[in-house]
């Protein structure tokens, strides 16, 4: 039990999160090391079916139901788990390193005098101690980091990791849970529509960067992501250039995918940019320098004009679909 590693699952709307999984494959990896065996917390309200779903990898489920867990709320997730966790007396606790697992993150951390380690793409267990490693000064560099406290928190970088195959059926265990008063409670939440795939869920991903040649341009990469049922990416030139949001960026200072096909358009294929797409299962690069870095990492290559082949490629895809 003490070597034991405990995942934090995060799911929306009945979906479990992609990062969920792959913090389950970090995590068996670790307890390798720790000889310890995978959990996985599930907090919610009416997550049975969740939590099924979850077993399928053959981890023990905890499953914590009550109506004030059914929106995330830093104070009844951490008043769930702290006493939870520690009757358990965990080695490693991971979440991913979104918005939620950065913020229960911190509470679990300062609510069990345990050390934290934020957007890991690295874990090792060595001499008793988890070590993560994570990038700084945008990308820049590679610290290491020992964490001495027992358990050791860390989230890791969402399409960094490997989700494991589905090995069978764990178990599954409803945990009793009594949550007291709430200092803040979530009414509502309100999402902005887009109707657009999520870029870190995605399971094609096509960017665009500085050969789209002008910001008007970057609409055939958005009409090209709609043809093949893609999310929309950007390089951090265009960004940084106003030509699109941050929430678009791949890369290290970015988001980092992995996705089964990943295009890029008009990309060079900067350091910066290859660190957050290079594990895409195919990469199909367009760029009319055949010297590009880009081409280095992809499976297919277009030497060709980005203005000339995008609308070739968006017809292509339209005729697939019909």
């Amino acid at each position: 039990m003490a070597n034991d590693i405990l995942i934090i699952a995060e799911h929306r709307k009945g979906k479990i999160k992609k990062v969920t999984s792959e913090a389950i494959g970090a995590g068996k990896a670790l307890a390798e090391k720790t000889g310890g065996q995978v959990h996985v917390g599930v907090l919610g309200d009416s997550t049975q079916s969740i939590a099924q779903e979850l077993s399928s990898y053959g981890a023990s489920i905890f499953l914590f139901n009550n109506a004030k867990l059914s929106e995330y709320s830093y104070d009844a997730y951490s008043q769930a788990l702290v006493p939870f966790i520690k009757s358990r007396d965990y080695s490693v606790i991971l979440l991913g390193a979104d918005p939620t697992g950065r913020d229960l993150s911190a509470t679990l951390g300062a609510r069990l005098d345990a050390g934290v380690a934020t957007d890991c793409t690295g874990l090792s267990f060595e001499n008793g101690r988890l070590i993560a490693k994570r990038p700084v000064f945008a990308g820049k560099a590679i610290t290491y980091m020992a964490i001495k406290t027992k358990p050791a928190i860390a989230t890791i970088r969402p399409n960094t990791f490997h989700a494991p195959e589905k090995s069978g059926s764990g178990t599954v265990e409803e945990i009793p849970c009594t949550i007291g008063d709430l200092k803040a409670i979530v009414k509502e939440i309100i999402e902005k529509v887009t109707g657009k795939v999520e870029l870190t869920e995605a399971d094609i991903v096509v960017s665009g960067g500085r050969g789209l040649k002008e910001p008007g341009n970057y609409k055939l990469i958005e009409e090209l992501a709609e043809a093949a049922g893609a999310a929309a990416g950007a390089s951090r030139a265009i960004v940084d250039a106003g030509w699109v949001e941050h929430s678009h960026q791949v890369g290290q200072t970015g988001k980092t995918v992995s996705p089964k096909l990943y295009i890029a358009v008009g990309i060079s294929g900067a350091i910066q940019h290859l660190a957050g797409m290079s594990s895409s299962k195919v990469i199909v690069a367009i760029n009319n320098n055949p010297d590009a870095p880009i081409f280095k990492v992809a499976d297919y290559g277009i030497v060709a004009d980005a203005m000339e082949t995008i609308p070739i490629m968006i017809q292509e895809f339209k005729k697939l679909k019909s």
